[in-house]
């Protein structure tokens, strides 16, 4: 069409082009867009190969639907704004640097603006139907929020772009319909965050509708299930180290309120000594008008210490922890690719970087602050993929630029360590060092580092010395951060010796000086109890109505019950005395003013009927429940005016909360309470029940959760990502709270869980830090899947059983005691459990939740071995924490112990289980019978209740028992089908009487001790004829060692039974040293000769049938003269000699032996009292038979 044209008039052009619909242009040369008003029906125009920079002549297009103007010299977007039916246009290959121009085009459904110069994604607000974008080979970092629009994008080419990071990949996570995505096509070199770990994981779980990705396939669901497995398992390991970091934060900042109030004992104490003596001042008359100048004093220095422990409250703990939790967030969030790396003293990079930061330190430089030196405290090395990518690429490019050979080759020579702080007038550290670590340093910016010098072209500061200088960092990719340090500066004092010394010298002496100013305070007497006379004696009044003041401060007293009487008293003081409650203070409706400040109280609960009192001071008590004290004045106080409770070591006690319940306050805390003020406690206090307006504000109506790899819960999750779900003039309908799927009410001072039935659909609820003291309310939120309850008072889990479908449940921070049994029992699907800080001191209850993978229980009062037995069903358990509760301390080799018993755990209290780790406890306790053992065999812990133990096939290797008196009515044992060598802590039992021990390895009663022997002596002593190592002569034939000498073990003892454990040597058992023994059963072994039984002298029966006995010894019944029935079937017995000491044998059983001649059966005439002989399957003729009828 295009060459026919151009032999066409215009005329003739004129005549057809408004029939044309599609027009293409070739490779022409054309410099402009002209001649398109002859084709107003134009529907698709091409134009390739042009030298147009400018799109223009498209006015009289109306109906153009496609266009393309490509691999021509644009330099813009613009022209279009006629052509409002545009569905796909194509500017590819052109020089076009911003996307503009496109706001009209709501039609547009394709778009390719790739090979151009564009450096920003902007401009597509509009083009809600853009279904396919192609933004290959530009200059493009970054994504943003710029796509956030086009939720109907199915199809994005970013390849040949400089994207790096991984967050900007997790924000394609809100394009709802995408499909498919190139980050690194064939045709384009590949965004540096392409060569990143993890890549395809990160882009595959955050997109999880892809089905193509960089041209391959990923539709599967295998693949998909590989990418969401692999995540999850990611987060849980974050998860666990975040928490760690948080704990250990939180025992910093522990230890830092410890050394604070070990600084602050001077400071209190005199405090404490002032504010008596200003009351002793004030109760004085006697030299008023002198003492009006002394309690000034006193006043200014009470003011004066209240002030420096003030002061001293603002010390905060160190940030050093926070930065750990965002390294770990930041690790997490890069999926590996940032990572921080912890340094230790050991580390060769360690101690270089220290030398290194030690060596440019000059202390004249400092000397003027008194610093004589630093100490460093932390050293981390960062390990960022992207970053030592870009400086690598930039570092090569720089290295191929240069002319120079020699300086390629010396490049290293070049390299420099500078030091980089925050600017401290921008207030900023936290955010630029964060920001460094993952991104690196700004373009054109300059920052100001000090080093040693060692190039010549640096520029010199006139503020510097001369071992300082100034750099300016114009080439930012050239820039690597590799170290973080953390240090302190030495100074000649430390803070506590400056803190102590500067309370502790002038200002000591001077309250020294003020006590003991003329004229000197006479010491008051100190009352231990009050009565009728003592009343009226301190009050100096004749009877008990007439007494209005009264002040007891200063004493011992700890109760007051005498108080009562007084119905007319309007002032009281009870300061500084031992009391611990106010019980006593009750039902006096004149009293206006009460001081009990400088007891031991630990609460208000006493107070009663005090409708009179307006000013009440409990300052330097013991009050920790600011919720129920605030409640019980609120009923019992309703004129208070004036409150102080100051220096009390509240538990979460805001100022707004207590001026919200206690609205009659003008004054708390010493401070005036202002309308404004109170205004707004009265507004927070009204907004603390879960209503309409809250609801409103803080729920949220998300189908799915975000993709997001984020440490917050869901509920807090959406409610900081997602926008309100309803406005604020918004009209709704009746079924609006069934649309509530997120509920977030963290920190609301919510006091009970209410006005939550309607809520049928709620599946993600946040109630952290509120003063919830019961589950209750939730049983119509059927499917709730994530429940928080961090940082209550609540003390049980009832209330719960209905939440089916709950996988994930936080009760940090509360009262717990227990974990109910019956109510986990309800939550099939639970998988995540967090009760730390608690008070739980057993885990009985917890085997229930079978799916289980995660449980946080720190920080609680567990602390027996038993308790791990509980988590041994728990299959699925791959991380548990158990830090912070006594078991850690009180069980030896707590974790190997625990590792053993829990072989699924991969790891334990934020520590990674090591291989290793697995190999040890396997041979610490693998096959050890313990009392554990036995309570989780037999599901009790009543030991002294136990009669008969079985344990057969355990792969008990020893058995460990103790301490034995616990099985002191342990009659029976069957460890059949074990590992046991030895009897081992079997011969502690003390009333054993029956021991099965059959299908063992049984080679000693006790332990065999180990011959330290050389190697070549372990090699001789395998050559009999060499004669090396034998320390006598051999023994004869069938002796034994002195084994009748050793002490006799297991005096109860009466059966035992060794069948089938390969002995082969009876003198090496030692069994002589049973010598109550009446049974023994030892077939089915290897025993060649009869031997070591001189010590059994009453042994009744013996069983050694199925040996390898060729003969009997002199001595081997040497000692059995009560024997009764002898076992000697299926041996090798030819001869039957030596059986003279069995006199009293009844029984005797030689069945399957190789006896052959009848003379064999004379020799049993030495057995008088024998009734009873089995021959039977031996070789001896029918007339031995017959002969030995007659013996019978």
């Amino acid at each position: 069409m295009a060459s026919s044209l151009l032999t066409m008039s215009y005329d003739k052009i004129a005549q057809v082009g408004s029939n044309i619909t599609s027009l293409e242009m070739f490779f022409s040369g054309f410099p402009r867009m002209v001649g398109l008003s002859f084709f107003p029906r134009l529907c698709r125009l091409t134009i390739v190969g042009q030298n147009i920079k400018h799109i223009e002549g498209l006015e009289c297009c109306p109906l153009l639907q496609e266009l393309w103007v490509v691999e021509c010299h644009l330099t813009e977007i613009s022209g279009l704004q006629n052509c409002l039916q545009l569905e796909k246009l194509y500017l590819y290959d052109n020089q076009i640097c911003e996307i503009k121009n496109l706001e009209l085009q709501t039609s547009l459904e394709v778009l390719w603006l790739n090979d151009n110069c564009i450096t920003q994604i902007q401009g597509l607000n509009t083009l809600q139907n853009l279904k396919e974008l192609n933004l290959a080979d530009n200059d493009i970092e970054k994504i943003g929020h710029s796509l956030d629009p086009n939720v109907s994008l199915q199809n994005l080419n970013l390849s040949g772009n400089k994207i790096n990071s991984f967050k900007e990949l997790t924000l394609l996570a809100r394009q709802p319909n995408l499909q498919e995505l190139a980050l690194k096509d064939p045709t384009s070199t590949p965004n540096p965050v392409c060569l990143l770990c993890n890549y395809a994981t990160h882009v595959l779980y955050h997109v999880p509708g892809l089905q193509r990705l960089d041209t391959y396939d990923v539709s599967s669901k295998q693949v998909k299930d590989t990418a969401e497995s692999t995540v999850m398992k990611k987060m849980m390991y974050y998860n666990m180290r975040v928490r760690t970091a948080q704990r250990n934060l939180a025992e910093a900042r522990l230890r830092l309120m410890e050394r604070k109030k070990t600084m602050l004992q001077l400071p209190e104490e005199c405090i404490r000594t002032i504010t008596q003596a200003t009351k002793n001042v004030c109760t004085n008359h006697e030299h008023l008008f002198i003492y009006i100048q002394l309690f000034s004093f006193f006043i200014w220095i009470l003011v004066l210490w209240t002030r420096r422990l003030d002061e001293s409250e603002s010390v905060q703990a160190s940030n050093m922890m926070e930065y750990t939790v965002q390294f770990l967030l930041m690790e997490l969030e890069s999926v590996g690719n940032i990572r921080l790396e912890e340094g230790c003293p050991t580390d060769p990079w360690f101690t270089s970087c220290c030398d290194l930061l030690l060596a440019r330190f000059s202390q004249s430089d400092f000397k003027v602050h008194n610093i004589t030196g630093i100490k460093i405290n932390r050293v981390i090395r960062i390990h960022n993929s992207a970053l030592r990518l870009r400086f690598e690429d930039k570092l090569h490019t720089l290295l191929t630029s240069e002319k120079s050979a020699t300086f390629s080759r010396n490049y290293r020579r070049w390299l420099e360590y500078l030091f980089y702080t925050a600017d401290p007038e921008k207030n900023n550290e936290k955010e630029d060092i964060l920001r460094i670590v993952e991104e690196g340093f700004k373009a054109a910016e300059q920052y100001k580092v000090c080093i040693l010098p060692r190039f010549s072209k640096t520029h010199t500061v006139p503020e510097c010395g001369p071992r300082r200088r100034q750099w300016f960092v114009f080439e930012h990719e050239l820039v690597l951060p590799e170290y973080i340090i953390y240090f302190e500066y030495i100074t000649g004092v430390s803070m506590y010796n400056n803190f102590v010394h500067d309370i502790s010298s002038n200002d000591i002496i001077l309250d020294k000086e003020a006590l003991n100013m003329e004229p000197v305070l006479k010491p008051q007497p100190t009352l231990l109890s009050l009565d009728d006379k003592i009343l009226l004696n301190v009050a100096r009044a004749n009877v008990l109505s007439q007494i209005t003041v009264l002040n007891l401060h200063g004493n011992s007293l700890s109760k007051i019950k005498e108080i009562s009487r007084l119905t007319a008293l309007r002032h009281l003081t009870i300061s500084f005395n031992e009391f611990t409650c106010l019980d006593d203070i009750s039902h006096m409706p004149n009293l206006e003013f009460l001081d009990a400040s400088f007891n031991n109280i630990v609460t208000l609960e006493g107070l009663r009927a005090l409708g009179q009192l307006k000013q009440l001071d409990v300052r330097w008590n013991k009050l920790t429940r600011a919720r129920e004290d605030t409640a019980v004045l609120r009923k019992h106080t309703p004129a208070l005016l004036k409150l102080d409770t100051r220096y009390n070591p509240w538990n979460r006690v805001f100022r707004i909360t207590i001026l919200g319940r206690l609205t009659t306050l003008t004054h708390l805390d010493d401070k005036m309470v202002a309308e404004e003020e109170a205004a707004e406690a009265v507004q927070v206090a009204a907004g603390c029940k879960i209503n309409k307006a809250s609801l409103l504000a803080h729920s949220r109506t998300n189908s799915e959760r975000p993709r997001s790899l984020s440490q917050l819960s869901t509920a807090q999750l959406l409610c900081l990502l997602s926008p309100a779900s309803w406005g604020l003039s918004q009209e709704l309908d009746i079924y609006w709270t069934a649309k509530i799927t997120t509920l977030n009410l963290d920190s609301q001072r919510i006091p009970k869980l209410i006005n939550l039935n309607k809520l049928v659909n709620l599946r993600w609820a946040s109630f952290n830090d509120n003063d919830i003291s019961k589950v209750e309310g939730l049983d119509s939120c059927s499917k709730l899947e994530e429940l928080s309850l961090n940082n209550n008072n609540i003390s049980t889990l009832s209330g719960l059983p209905k939440l089916h479908c709950l996988n994930k449940l936080s009760v940090d921070g509360n009262k717990l005691s227990s974990l109910d049994a019956s109510v986990l029992d309800q939550l099939p699907n639970l998988s995540f459990l967090s009760v730390e800080n608690n008070c739980i001191s057993s885990l009985h209850g917890i085997h229930r939740v079978r799916s289980l993978l995660e449980l946080y229980i720190g920080n609680n009062q567990i602390s027996t071995s038993q308790d791990i037995y509980y988590l041994k069903g728990l299959t699925n358990l791959i991380i548990l924490d158990l830090y912070g509760n006594p078991l850690l301390e009180k069980l030896e080799n707590y974790r190997i112990y625990v590792v053993f018993h829990l072989p699924s755990l991969k790891a334990l209290d934020g520590i990674a289980v090591e291989v290793t780790e697995f190999k040890s406890a396997k041979n610490m306790y693998g096959g050890r019978l313990t009392s554990d053992m036995v309570t989780e065999k037999l599901g009790h812990s009543n030991y002294t209740d136990i009669t008969y133990l079985a344990l057969q096939s355990c792969s008990i290797r020893t058995v460990d028992l103790c301490p034995a008196d616990l099985f002191c009515n342990l009659l029976s044992v069957n460890l059949d089908h074990n590992n046991l060598t030895s009897f081992s802590g079997i011969i502690y039992l003390p009333k054993i009487k029956a021991l099965c021990l059959n299908y063992n390895h049984i080679e000693s009663i006790l332990p065999r001790q180990k011959n330290h022997l050389t190697n070549r002596q372990i090699l001789y002593s395998k050559v009999q004829s060499s004669g090396y190592g034998q320390q006598g002569p051999p023994k004869g034939k069938g002796e034994t060692g002195p084994t009748c000498s050793l002490e006799p073990l297991m005096g109860s003892l009466e059966v035992l039974y060794l069948s089938h454990n390969g002995i082969s040597n009876m003198a090496n058992l030692q069994l002589s040293r049973l010598t109550n023994l009446k049974a023994l059963f030892l077939q089915g072994n290897e025993i060649s000769h009869v031997e070591g039984l001189e010590g059994l002298q009453k042994l009744r029966e013996l069983v050694l049938d199925r040996n390898r006995i060729k003969a009997l010894a002199n001595n081997s019944f040497v000692g059995q003269n009560l024997l009764l029935e002898l076992h000697l079937a299926e041996n090798r017995i030819r001869e039957l000699n030596h059986l003279d000491p069995l006199t009293e044998l009844r029984k005797l059983f030689l069945g399957k032996n190789k006896l052959q001649d009848i003379t064999e059966l004379d020799k049993l005439e030495v057995l008088p009292s024998l009734t009873e002989l089995s021959i039977v399957g031996n070789p001896v003729s029918i007339t031995s038979v017959c002969a030995l009828n007659t013996i019978k």
